[in-house]
């Protein structure tokens, strides 16, 4: 076993007040109600994360110990690390990093925190590989939406016998309140899933709230336990369709400063998500960061909301004609201006050096752990595909207050507008100064996206027509789908018919997507749970593909059939 350098510092007497502050801890009752989970690998280290409860709310802070060990009895431990505390300035939260020390490349721990007697659950963790190594699984998520669903996807996850890490591209919470009118609450009510606290969360004490309450739920819980998390946020962690300096569910006459609200949530998001804290002097939205998995793979983990993205277009305020037409030469002109981006120079300069220096460290695989769809995607002409009683008895059957939405986006598809303008084809000049910045790295990524509650396998091409990378999109969890919304309507046969990226598209399946990687091949499983409603449940992949690595660059990717 090794104490790890807090741990020496306070046997050194690294101060006197160490003895002070450690007399001071609350030694009463406590409990782990939130789990565990670790986060942000390296070959030697992880962050480790908890969360403790006293029974007595109003204490300073309770003194926790971190165990890792070889084996889940803890019998064969190999660190422990001391004078851990969990302070009400940190919502009681306890976050742990290794520094890089202690722990062998490529090898599972199992660890666990102790307080005041009581014990934590255990969680495992995988270092990241060093070296020669054969094979890489990744699971990919987002969109956890607490009242829309039960988190069976978590559980199947939880369930994988081989993970290396999860993947979360963000919308780890949403900030939407429990009214009988809100996001999700048709299923959240009769699930008993109404978010906590009741309303639209805006504050600190809102944010902190509503972690806690995601953490409470069991699969979740279970996945955490089971492997390392690396996450990035996208904008539920904020509000709504957040960009550099406001969101669309933001209001400032009612819910104050933008800024004010960004840092509140932000600072809850540190104090309760297994990541690294931001570089001392460095930006909190600078979440962009690489994990390198031996000589296989590295993984590039960006910020597309916070850091550099303008304002989103908006379909309700298109352009018009004198003759109250909308103008479509006037709305491209405005989505193709050149200012418009979401990675910003900065960013988008540290990406391609992390993917040329790890091309030329000789991994053959470079991921980019992107939030929204990259792909070209243009809304499908509806009136084409469905007879049009059928389409008016559609949307009849849709919420009163979905019907405009749904008429006016038919209506403007006609026009072979954007399915998305908060994804990248909302900002197609930054697409391409990303697909030039591969170019010159000379890499062809795999390129993961989450947010839009579809499942979509891509093919992505820069304006010239050269391929540049290859797309995966995961669903959701359990937030709403496009195609939950329209479920007579074949949303993603539709899409794949009118976009030549799009290889394959689903609008309504929940689920993750397991990634694995060896020296020949990436294969991609777009992995699915029959409901989200109940237990139990049926667990089975939809559809995989495989992405062979040949000498001069990516294979064509290509459906993998099940044998008969």
């Amino acid at each position: 076993m090794t104490l790890d350098r807090r741990s020496l510092l306070g046997l050194l007497g690294a101060g006197a007040a160490t003895p002070a502050v450690a007399q001071s801890a609350h030694t009463g009752q406590v409990a782990f109600l939130h789990g565990v989970a670790s986060g942000d690998p390296d070959q030697h280290s992880a962050v480790f994360w908890t969360r403790v409860t006293p029974a007595d709310p109003s204490v300073g802070e309770v003194a926790v110990v971190l165990e890792v060990a070889h084996d889940a009895s803890f019998s064969d431990r190999v660190r422990r690390s001391t004078g851990l505390r969990a302070l009400a300035e940190r919502d009681f939260t306890v976050k742990h990093d290794l520094d890089g020390q202690g722990l062998e490349p490529g090898r599972e721990y199992f660890y666990r925190f102790v307080a005041n007697g009581v014990t934590s659950p255990v969680g495992r963790v995988r270092t990241l590989p060093q070296g020669a190594t054969p094979q890489v699984s990744l699971a990919v998520v987002s969109c956890q939406l607490y009242p829309g669903g039960l988190f069976n996807a978590y559980e199947a996850i939880a369930q994988l016998e081989r993970l290396d890490a999860v993947v979360h591209l963000g919308d780890y919470i949403y900030e939407y309140g429990a009214a009988a009118d809100d996001y999700g609450m048709t299923t959240g009510a009769p699930l008993n899933r109404a978010p906590l606290p009741p309303h639209e969360i805006v504050s600190l004490a809102d944010y902190r709230t509503r972690h806690a309450q995601y953490k409470t739920d069991p699969d979740l819980q279970a996945a955490h336990a089971r492997a390392a998390f690396i996450c990035v946020w996208d904008d539920h962690e904020v509000a709504n369709d957040a960009w550099m300096l406001g969101a669309e569910n933001h209001q400032p006459a009612t819910e104050g400063d933008f800024a004010t609200r960004k840092a509140a949530a932000l600072r809850a998001y540190y104090e309760w998500m297994p990541i690294r804290e931001a570089k001392a002097g460095g930006l909190k939205e600078a979440i962009n960061r690489s994990f390198h998995f031996g000589d296989l793979a590295s993984l590039h983990m960006v910020e597309t909301r916070l850091l550099a993205r303008n304002e989103q277009m908006d379909f309700a305020n298109i352009p018009k004609t004198a003759d109250g037409r909308p103008d479509l030469a006037a709305f491209e002109a405005q989505r193709q201006d050149p200012s418009r981006d979401l990675l910003g120079d900065s960013q988008r300069r540290w990406l391609g050096e992390a993917m040329s220096q790890s091309k030329a460290a000789g991994r053959p695989w470079q991921i980019l752990g992107n939030q929204v769809v990259m792909a070209r995607v243009k809304g499908p002409n509806i009136e084409e595909m469905v007879p049009p009683a059928q389409l008016a008895e559609m949307i009849a059957g849709l919420p009163a207050e979905y019907q405009p939405q749904v008429q006016g986006a038919i209506q403007l598809f006609k026009l072979g507008l954007p399915f998305n303008l908060d994804s990248w084809d909302g900002y197609p000049a930054g697409r391409e100064r990303l697909y030039e910045t591969m170019k010159q790295a000379g890499v062809e990524p795999i390129v993961l996206a989450g947010d839009s509650h579809a499942f979509w396998v891509n093919e992505l091409y820069d304006e010239g027509g050269e391929r540049r990378a290859v797309e995966f999109g995961t669903s959701s969890i359990s937030s709403p789908s496009p195609g939950d919304l329209v479920a007579g309507l074949p949303l993603g046969l539709a899409l794949q018919a009118a976009n030549p990226e799009i290889k394959f598209c689903d609008q309504s399946a929940k689920g993750y997507i397991l990634l694995t990687l060896d020296r020949d091949q990436a294969v991609g499983e777009l992995r699915t749970v029959s409901t989200i409603l109940a237990k139990p449940y049926e667990k089975k992949t939809l559809k995989t593909y495989r992405l062979a690595r040949t000498e001069t660059g990516l294979g064509p990717l290509e459906e993998v059939t099940a044998p008969a």
